[in-house]
Parts: C-alpha cells; sequence; structure tokens
C-alpha cells in the first residue's frame, strides 16, 4: 500500500481528529508516513504512546510539546523526536501546523478514510 508519487495539498481529505485539531495523511507507504497536522489556538494533542517512531516539524505556529515529563516551548523551524513507546503530547498556544513522519506507518489513521469520515 502506498500513495501517488505526487500529492496536492489543496486535493488530499482532510480529517477532523479532535476539537481544534485537523489532519491530512500527506504520503506513505508501507514503512514511513507523513502527515500534516493543523491546529487551532489552545488545541490539545492528549498524551498517548504508541510503538512506532516519530519525528515532527513546526511547520508555523507555538506550541508547548511535553515527552516524557518534559516540556519545551517550540516555534516554527523547530522539530522534535518521540522514540516508541514515550509518553507525548502537545499544546497549541499559537495556532499551527505540524508536520509528522512515522515509522512505521500508523495504520489506525486510515481507519476513518475506510469509513467514508474525511472531507
Amino acid at each position: 500500500m502506498q500513495s501517488s508519487a505526487f500529492l496536492f495539498g489543496d486535493k488530499v481529505p482532510v480529517e477532523d481528529v479532535d476539537p481544534g485539531i485537523k489532519r491530512q495523511i500527506l504520503g506513505h507507504n508501507d514503512d514511513i508516513m507523513l502527515v500534516r497536522a493543523s491546529f487551532e489556538k489552545g488545541a490539545e494533542g492528549y498524551q498517548h504512546k504508541h510503538f512506532h517512531s516519530q519525528v515532527a516539524y513546526v511547520e508555523s505556529g507555538v506550541f508547548d510539546v511535553t515527552i516524557n515529563g518534559v516540556t519545551k516551548r517550540q516555534k516554527a523551524g523547530d522539530c522534535f523526536f518521540v522514540e516508541p513507546h514515550a509518553m507525548h503530547g502537545a499544546i497549541c498556544i499559537e495556532a499551527g501546523v505540524l508536520l509528522d513522519m512515522f515509522s512505521p506507518i500508523r495504520e489506525d489513521f486510515f481507519e476513518n478514510y475506510k469509513k467514508g469520515n474525511v472531507s
């Protein structure tokens, strides 16, 4: 399973994930996935963990990111790495966008696409 070679942001489906958070799966194959997560000010990516490696790039905005109990303020141009099984989450201080890379892919992210619950 993999995405097309070229994807265009205005054509990629948008999924409402949590209040104030929207997600787009930008590209993937069986090994790696790139996701754009758009946050409104005050939106929270709640603390969670998963077995995937994750690296996130702050495209815009300001976020307070917590990984394993340590919180750092991240702004446009910063990035953070989440090792497998690490507790992590983020609070959006100024509206912005995170680009998340996962390996292996987050198969759970496809559930709403399969159900047709994306716009």
